[in-house]
């Protein structure tokens, strides 16, 4: 059998360590059930950008940008500048391993006044696995990878509202040689909305509110074994968001942000036992169903809207299933930038919670961004103690804003 580094099998802990309850049967006998809800191509839940991960990893309404095709495409018709190229790199794991990374590559284009388009890339690397076989002999060097591209295309119905539609084609090729799986690919659609206010005067400044939303990677399930009765579902996410430009004059802006996401995917089926003699408790010998069959058979589609109510814990539970971030940012000479952030996630839904700093500078038409992550949960964060750093080139015509 081929031994595979730790880098590789960490890869399916990377957003959470799940945390196992106690599902008492109707005899007080415990059976294992796990609440936490898990997803294929999780790379697609990684922060690609500096700003957004000072920010608490948020992104849905805060001010355009050129990282906006990661959170919100509609944003683009708001943009100041005309065109945006960024890049970002984000070290993951470190501790682990130094050749695993996560890439972001995005450019949108304004095309006039109402409309924009745009597009991005995320390429995630595992670095290099040396195989082995049982006896230790090397059996040669894998590198597994995974990716998404994808196009938006943004259009502005009202001076304060713009809505985008973006496609998207995921690959994830984990593989390695002779473990009989495949490579797994799908496509995925976003549909996002974007508010932006004028300004408006307040008691002792001005003001400007935002608010985003994004349905995002809303597409069918991926098969690592060519075998649909295996499929796992994407990592289907509602975002909400609300911002608000503390504008106390031409030098110093705040900016507060809030923002909430679920995933759109079906809840862990609680486990059940085949009650042979019909005294409704469960005694030894009796079949368990784990119900795993069950829950494979639950379309994408169908999943999006039963996870809104399908929480074997009730409304509470399905409450505990959004997480929520905050987040500030200080501009000093629309040059200089401070910013601040908190994510949290309930203990038995994952258990991610952490504080970030990040900071900001621009000269002419040149952003550089970097942010820093400090675990405050349980959970061990696989970026922390990381610096994600960006690069943000904006050119074109000025589109001014009231």
């Amino acid at each position: 059998m081929k031994k595979i580094s730790i880098a590789i099998v960490s890869l399916f802990a990377v957003n959470a360590t799940f945390a196992q309850q106690e599902l008492p049967m109707p005899d007080g006998t415990p059976l294992s059930y796990n609440p936490a809800i898990t997803t294929g191509v999780s790379f697609l839940t990684i922060t690609p950008d500096a700003r957004s991960g000072g920010l608490g990893d948020m992104g849905v309404a805060t001010s355009p940008d050129a990282f906006s095709q990661f959170y919100n495409p509609a944003k683009y018709v708001f943009a100041e500048k005309q065109q945006g190229f960024a890049m970002s790199y984000t070290p993951y794991m470190s501790k682990i391993a130094s050749d695993i990374s996560l890439t972001g590559i995005s450019y949108y284009n304004r095309i006039n006044d109402r409309s924009a388009v745009g597009t991005s890339l995320r390429y995630f690397t595992l670095g290099e696995i040396n195989l082995t076989n049982q006896t230790g002999e090397f059996q040669g060097v894998e590198k597994p990878n995974e990716f998404a591209v994808d196009i938006s295309y943004t259009i502005k119905f009202s001076e304060n509202f713009g809505m985008a539609v973006a496609g998207r084609y995921i690959s994830s090729n984990l593989k390695l040689r002779g473990d009989g799986e495949t490579s797994a690919n799908t496509m995925a659609v976003d549909v996002a909305g974007y508010y932006e206010s004028e300004r408006f005067q307040t008691s002792n400044a001005e003001g400007r509110l935002r608010a985003g939303f994004n349905f995002q990677n809303m597409g069918p399930k991926v098969s690592y074994t060519g075998d649909d009765n295996f499929a796992s579902n994407i990592p289907t996410t509602l975002r909400l968001g609300l911002g608000y430009d503390y504008i106390l004059d031409s030098y110093n802006t705040v900016t507060f942000y809030g923002e909430t996401t679920k995933l759109l995917v079906p809840s862990n089926l609680q486990p059940t036992f085949v009650d042979a003699n019909g005294n409704k408790t469960y005694e030894n010998g009796e079949t368990v169903n784990n119900r795993f069959q069950e829950y494979r058979d639950i379309g994408w589609f169908s999943g999006m809207f039963k996870s809104f109510g399908d929480a074997p814990g009730g409304f509470s539970e399905e409450m505990r299933e959004f997480t929520w971030s905050l987040g500030a940012e200080y501009w000093y000479q629309n040059s200089f930038a401070f910013r601040l952030g908190y994510f949290n996630e309930a203990e038995d839904k994952g258990a991610r919670k952490f504080a970030t700093l990040g900071a900001g500078f621009k000269y002419n038409i040149v952003n550089i961004d970097v942010s820093y992550l400090l675990a405050t949960g349980k959970i061990q964060s696989p970026l922390e103690n990381t610096l994600r750093f960006s690069l943000t080139f904006n050119f074109g015509k000025d589109y001014y804003k009231n």
